[in-house]
């Protein structure tokens, strides 16, 4: 079964910058073999990045989150440095909210799709949902061990909920 992994936002503004989650200092080293082991099984890869311009806080996201983030090209919008030899291998999405339209149709010819990255209770939820309303008979997962919240609380929040609309939650 042809597989997708998404990898989730991991960029430096919400691993130690401006948006920072609740991660601990192994979690960017199990996403890391999380991509690994995907690529030894022959899934592909595509990274989604938060991406932002010097005009975000005009925005609605930028007026109800009035936090900078993620302005391309700067170092919070970079992918984490422990990533980035996976980043040859896979595909980047580039995504303006919490949603990535552009996964959808990419996700189109994949039986299983898999997530992991950041924010939980934001970012991969969203896709989450996003990708289950489009692809309800798709096997969708998140693999929860390689995904953070804004909180621990939050992203046990979030789980919950995407346990509840029918995404699998795999460790």
């Amino acid at each position: 079964m042809k597989t997708l992994l998404v990898v989730i936002d991991m960029q430096n503004d919400f691993i130690t910058g401006a948006l920072a989650s609740a991660v601990d200092k192994d979690f960017v080293k199990g996403v890391a073999k999380t991509i690994e082991e995907g690529l030894k099984h022959g899934w592909d890869v595509v990274f989604t990045m938060d991406t932002h311009d010097e005009h975000y806080l005009e925005t609605q996201e930028g007026r109800k989150l009035p936090v900078p983030h993620c302005i391309k090209p700067s170092e919070g919008w970079q992918i984490v440095p422990e990533l980035h030899p996976y980043l040859k291998k896979a595909t980047i999405l580039e995504k303006n909210g919490f949603g990535c339209k552009d996964l959808i149709p990419y996700a189109d010819n994949y039986d299983i799709i898999k997530l992991i990255g950041v924010c939980t209770d934001i970012c991969v939820i969203t896709n989450g949902f996003m990708l289950k309303g489009a692809y309800p008979e798709k096997q969708i997962e998140v693999i929860e061990h390689a995904c953070a919240g804004t909180t621990k609380e939050k992203h046990q929040e979030a789980i919950d909920l995407l346990a509840h609309c029918q995404i699998e939650i795999v460790d």
